[in-house]
């Protein structure tokens, strides 16, 4: 398990969405830094924020950041990217960015960051998923979503007795600017923070932060029919 109050923590695509509701949550469980990072980072008004400039899917960008942030103690991966719905109506290099921007990228950015932690005597990591690990919608995202719960299954086993702990964050639809079109229901980012940072402080490896993420995985030992409707007929 591990402790925020005094941590120092990493949030990629920690300005906006998501990321901005773990930062504000961060702050109100007595951590000693954050470093919130965007593409083009903005100041904050609390001491405590640091902003930092990130582009996950540029590997010198993420060699800046481990210089910039060597006290890090706790890093979560939120930054992602969307994709086309269609893997067939869409370009195969549309489907290779989204696997840079959310496999890719995290880990990258776990690879530079393990040393730094293991250095400031251990901490924790945090993936944000989704409930799309467990459900093939909106084209490559889904699969690049798959395919990071399992990069996370793995670590968390390679990093078993080395004082660093891995959970994963599984949820549906969250009312940011991301999702300002859907018509389905939608989870406070607030809530989402809550639930993300409660299952670091226990020490879970996975936190299913909703209905939608605990229904999906449910799902998984079922007929594919539940998971696909439109599949009867």
């Amino acid at each position: 398990m591990t402790t925020l109050e005094g941590a120092v923590v990493l949030v990629t695509g920690g300005q906006r969405g998501i990321g901005k509701a773990i930062v504000d949550e961060l702050l109100t469980r007595g951590v000693a830094k954050v470093y919130a990072t965007a593409r083009s980072p903005k100041p904050s008004d609390d001491p405590r924020v640091v902003p930092l400039p990130l582009e996950v899917t540029d590997q010198a960008s993420i060699d800046a950041l481990a210089e910039a942030a060597p006290d890090v103690t706790v890093l979560i991966n939120n930054a992602g990217a969307n994709s086309p719905d269609s893997y067939l109506d869409s370009s195969i290099d549309d489907v290779r960015a989204v696997f840079d921007a959310n496999f890719f990228g995290p880990l990258q950015l776990t690879r530079a960051f393990v040393p730094i932690i293991e250095r400031n005597g251990g901490g924790h990591i945090l993936n944000a998923h989704s409930a799309l690990s467990w459900i093939g919608r909106h084209g490559a995202y889904s699969a690049t979503k798959a395919a990071f719960w399992l990069q996370t299954n793995a670590i968390r086993l390679e990093l078993l007795n080395r004082g660093i702990g891995v959970t994963g964050l599984h949820m549906g639809y969250v009312d940011t600017d991301m999702t300002t079109a859907v018509t389905a229901p939608k989870s406070r980012p607030e809530d989402i923070a809550k639930a993300a940072l409660d299952g670091i402080e226990t020490g879970a490896y996975e936190v299913l932060a909703d209905d939608t993420a605990r229904g999906a995985k449910a799902a998984l030992s079922g007929d594919l029919t539940a998971l696909y409707p439109e599949l009867v007929g």
